[in-house]
This record gives C-alpha cells, structure tokens and sequence, in this order.
C-alpha cells in the first residue's frame, strides 16, 4: 500500500510504519495518514480527496488509543472507511467545500453583516444582523457550530446563527435542504473549514450552501472522535 503521511510531527511515525507492508510516498498515495488533530484531517482532505483517509492523535491528546494500536487494529483488520458528507457553498461562480462547516462571517470585525435567508426557496428570515450565518454537518457539529449553539446532532444539516441581534433558533434541517443567503449590508467572506481561500461578499450579493455529491473516506473514525478522550482534555465541558 502505498501511504503519504501528513503533519507537522509525522516523521515520528515511521518507525512504526516499518513492520508492516507498505511503502511511504509523496505522490500518487493510496491512503493519507494525518498525524495531529482535526485541522490536519480537513487540510488532507482538502488536498487529497477521494483517497482515504486514517486519522491520528498523539497519545497526549488520545491517552485511550496509543498510535502504536491504532495503526496495528487498521493493517491487521483492514477496516471499510466511512464515508462523510461534504457541504459546498457558492458564490461568484467560486465553491468551497467543507468536512464540517460553511459559514459566511462580517469582514469587519467592527460591523454587523445584515442578510437575507431562504431554506428550501422559502423565506425564513427577512432581515438578520449579526456575526454570520452557516451549516456544518454531524461530523463539524462537535466543532464550531457546538461554540455557536452549545449542541451537537447526530442527523441532518445544522443552521446557526452567529451573534444574532434577532431572536432566531438554530436548526436541524434535512440533509437535501438548500440554504440561500443574500447580504443586505456587508462586507462579509464565505469561509469553508480552516480552508485559506475564502469569497468576499458585499450588498446584494448571494450565497448558496447545501450538501455536495462528493464524500469524505475516513477509517478509524471512532477512535479519532473518541468521547472519553476529548471529555479527558476538557474535564469542565459536556462530553461529546
């Protein structure tokens, strides 16, 4: 097999790479490993996509699933990736697609954006003022969308709003939902992950997000969102 690994500490690997069948390669991988947290995952798959993808935290961050037995149970069982859903938003004629969240945000850390949004071709909201608005999927809502609205959800498509001066509720809507968001004042930037490109926007301007035909591949998902150990470096938040 051959295999690319990625991140900052990845040379500590491969030692361990040694034992097993495999040859590490720049180019043309037939499996990612990203060795760090979540920002390394969305960078790879960003990079890489289509390919599969096996996650891994150091033992300070993952004390439960040492990287030694994570690698062992991945080439001794050879498990089926899952498959996530990706989320795209457009603009301009320009996409950005995302793991786990879309989100246009005010360019002017000092200024409300005010927009316009639609669900489904259907009017939600006139007229909304605050930090941004945006979508993340089951995997992203444990992330950023978790900040916003202090939950998760296991099903569906998340929308939440970001500092809103309007009492408005953060939703979970169907998977095939469509989100239209039209800015009333801006400047405001598409963002997508923790992806560098983003598109300005300004007055009048509209954004569609919704769920993209592509996927995600990524084997050992459990150990890498593992409750236990995130609840072990958070002690004071609800675990996952």
């Amino acid at each position: 097999m051959r295999i690319k690994i990625i991140g900052s500490a990845g040379s500590q690997l491969m030692p361990l790479m040694e034992k097993y069948d495999c040859k590490i390669v720049d180019s043309k991988p037939e499996l990612i490993i990203t060795y760090g947290g979540d920002g390394a995952l969305l960078g790879a798959e960003r990079e890489y996509p289509d390919i599969p993808k096996l996650p891994l935290r150091s033992a300070a961050l993952c004390p439960e699933h040492p990287i030694e037995s994570q690698l062992e149970n991945f080439f001794t069982n050879q498990p089926e990736p899952a498959e996530l859903i990706k989320l795209v938003g457009t603009a301009h004629e320009q996409s950005l697609l995302a793991v786990n969240d879309i989100f246009i945000h005010n360019l002017d850390p000092v200024s409300a954006v005010r927009y316009r949004i639609w669900i489904d071709d259907k009017l939600y909201a006139r007229e909304i003022v605050g930090d941004g608005v945006g979508i993340a999927t089951v995997h992203g809502s444990t992330a950023y969308y978790r900040s916003i609205t202090h939950s998760v959800f296991r099903i569906g498509i998340g929308l939440a709003f970001c500092n809103s001066t309007e009492v408005v509720n953060h939703l979970v809507l169907p998977e095939t939902s469509v989100i239209r968001v039209k800015i009333i004042r801006g400047p405001a930037i598409l963002v997508a992950d923790n992806s560098p490109k983003r598109i300005e926007l300004n007055e009048e301007d509209e954004v569609i997000m919704r769920k993209d035909s592509s996927t995600a591949l990524v084997c050992g998902l459990d150990n890498f969102m593992c409750q236990r150990c995130r609840t072990l470096r958070h002690p004071s938040k609800t675990p996952f």
